[in-house]
């Protein structure tokens, strides 16, 4: 009985923090009374002091506002009430930069999201004048309904080494991973407004305050529900226990070969600083190096690639391939997550209604925006490295596009063999079905990047 007592209180004492929060050395960053500490940044929106709350008042004709501390923090933990109008945008810059030599001064970094709309995002964290978003809350439907539109709400935000998590209300929203910025200013946004209507809209924040000391032992466990999602290009500890690996080791080709080849091939690929590349050939498909395949195979899995395309470039992600179909010219054969610039490839206007377009699997489906109800628009930029994000659990399927689900099918349906039937993958037998495959990098001439290819399988 005592062993079974000891354990219970283990458990206990790894799922909560080690010490009490209130017994923790925070530090107030508003003082309730001046802005002493603050500065304000880019636009000019007004903000002014109301019961020792911060208050942001949206403004017609000026970009985003921001209030920012003049010190810079590293590792911290942030603590805020925040209440906002329904309607108005806003967020909280944590690691942010506002520099001469970027976009004359322009606001980057880290956000903290506060999203009063019907898309509820608040929690998730967004690159401000970079990168845009790095955790939508597509994947934490728990985390995503716990804001409250028009009342005060709690945020906690954690930023420890490349760690950024957050809280809204005590649940668990973002739980991300990423270096790019360790260190840099707060600071409470008035997001710019597009109408007559947000005019005069407020956000109020109060009882700011910060920890510098002993973060290890304040921290808050995470919870299953967010999952984590890491951009580092090394798999952390979680991703370890929980059946990742990497697929490509960002340096060698251990573990890849051509996919008409017993190894890999000697031209048309480079490999250099963690990064992938298949070069320009004048566009042919499977022409110069030729596609490379994993020489593992798989079946159920979940599989991330971050990609970077160039101008009017085309290539694929490609799994369950058969290597031993189309020993003849062209590209290997396997059902594709389409990696293309839609603007200015004209294979996006070509296939069915759109099914040739990027994140799409390829001449048989189109992807859409499945998870943003506010918006239509796939998020994708080729000026950007962008996350494909495969799941295939027995015949289910899904793909996507900077962590928003753009397809989702079941390849042993009525319904698949029918798009099948209809498209150029016709005449290949049970194509889609296989019970495994390999997974496969296009070469279609053009130059594309990958890197931080990683996989887990279940």
């Amino acid at each position: 009985m005592n062993r079974y007592i000891l354990i219970f209180c283990l458990a206990l004492m790894s799922a909560f923090p080690l010490f009490a929060q209130d017994d923790a050395p925070w530090q107030p960053l508003f003082n309730g009374t001046d802005f002493s500490g603050w500065e304000k940044l880019n636009g000019s929106a007004e903000y002014e002091i109301k019961d020792g709350a911060v208050v942001g008042i949206s403004k017609a004709n000026t970009p985003n506002t921001f209030l920012a501390t003049e010190k810079k923090y590293g590792d911290f933990i942030l603590e805020l009430d925040v209440k906002l109008s329904y309607g108005l945008n806003s967020g909280i810059q944590i690691r942010s930069l506002s520099t001469p030599d970027y976009r004359d001064g322009r606001v980057h970094g880290y956000q903290v999201e506060l999203d009063p709309s019907d898309r509820k995002w608040t929690g998730g964290i967004y690159d401000e004048a970079r990168r845009g978003w790095l955790y939508p809350m597509t994947r934490n439907d728990k985390g995503a309904n716990a804001f409250n539109v028009g009342d005060w709400n709690h945020v906690r935000i954690e930023a420890i080494g490349p760690t950024i998590r957050t809280w809204i209300n005590g649940v668990q929203c973002a739980n991300l991973v990423d270096d790019l910025t360790a260190e840099g200013f707060i600071a409470l946004q008035v997001h710019s407004i597009n109408n007559e209507e947000q005019i005069g809209k407020t956000i109020q924040w109060k009882n700011i305050r910060i920890l510098t000391e002993d973060l290890h032992d304040y921290m808050m466990p995470s919870s299953v529900y967010a999952p984590e999602i890491n951009y580092s290009g090394q798999l952390t500890e979680h991703e370890k226990r929980t059946g990742w690996r990497m697929l490509w080791d960002g340096k060698s080709t251990d573990g890849w070969r051509g996919a008409k080849l017993d190894e890999f091939p000697e031209t048309g690929w480079t490999m250099e600083d963690g990064v992938l590349t298949v070069l320009e050939s004048g566009g042919g498909e499977s022409r110069n190096g030729g596609d490379i395949v994993t020489k593992d195979l798989f079946s159920n899995f979940e599989l991330v690639v971050d990609f970077k395309i160039t101008e009017g470039a085309n290539s694929g992600i490609k799994y369950f391939v058969d290597a031993e179909l189309n020993k003849g010219e062209g590209s290997a054969i396997g059902m594709e997550f389409q990696v293309l610039d839609d603007q200015e490839h004209p294979d996006a206007k070509m296939g069915i209604a759109g099914n040739r377009t990027v994140g799409s699997l390829y001449d048989l489906i189109r992807a859409d925006n499945l998870s943003e109800v506010s918006r239509n628009g796939k998020r994708f930029s080729k000026d950007q490295w962008n996350r494909a994000r495969i799941v295939v659990k027995g015949g289910h399927v899904e793909h996507w596009l900077n962590n928003i689900k753009v397809v989702e099918f079941d390849r042993f349906s009525q319904m698949f063999a029918s798009l099948v039937e209809k498209s150029k993958y016709a005449k290949w037998e049970n194509f889609g079905r296989l019970a495994e495959g390999h997974i496969l990098l296009q070469d279609h001439g053009n130059t594309v990047h990958f890197k931080n290819i990683k996989i887990r399988e279940f």
